[in-house]
């Protein structure tokens, strides 16, 4: 078995990427109110900061900050997880190690965290977040996809409605 290194510092800021374990399902946007409840529920009980946020169908990725007390994100992590799977029909295949371990088949058991560095790293991680919809090929404006701390940073006046939009006039790849 591996031996993840993780590294854990209250009041840590971190970048999490999450994923569903079948990468072609869309219970993320799906059930986008229950992950939202989730999430809400876990952030009132075990509280952190979210700095960043986007739901894609499959995966999600985040930057969140601890309270200064606590560098206890896997507990959190955990915690979305669980929450979100009760609240979903056990109708999704599974392995035979998932059923002998008494697991559902919705998460990847891992995550990727990432501890941010400075503020550079922050900007830069924060920015992923928000241009991923439109890497992904959701959008051609970051502004329409819904799920997404985007619009936070546009009504705090941080960022524009049009960043990093794809010009309508840009050639695609079959022309």
């Amino acid at each position: 078995m591996p031996n993840y290194r993780r590294v854990f510092v209250p009041g840590g800021c971190y970048f999490f990427t999450v994923n569903l374990l079948e990468r072609k399902r869309t219970l993320l946007t799906d059930h986008i109110d229950l992950l939202r409840d989730s999430v809400r529920t876990v952030r009132r009980l075990h509280p952190f900061y979210i700095d960043a946020w986007v739901v894609l169908p499959d995966h999600m990725h985040c930057v969140l900050t601890l309270p200064p007390d606590t560098d206890d994100y896997p507990l959190r992590w955990r915690l979305i997880k669980l929450l979100f799977s009760k609240g979903l029909p056990a109708t999704e295949r599974l392995s035979a190690v998932r059923i002998r371990r008494g697991e559902r088949g919705i998460w990847q058991r891992r995550y990727w965290e990432h501890m941010i560095r400075d503020e550079r790293d922050y900007a830069l991680h924060i920015d992923y977040i928000h241009v991923n919809p439109l890497k992904h090929g959701y959008v051609k404006q970051v502004v329409d996809w819904p799920y997404s701390t985007f619009h936070r940073y546009v009504a705090g006046g941080l960022l524009s409605v049009d960043w990093c939009d794809i010009p309508d006039d840009l050639p695609t790849a079959a022309e």
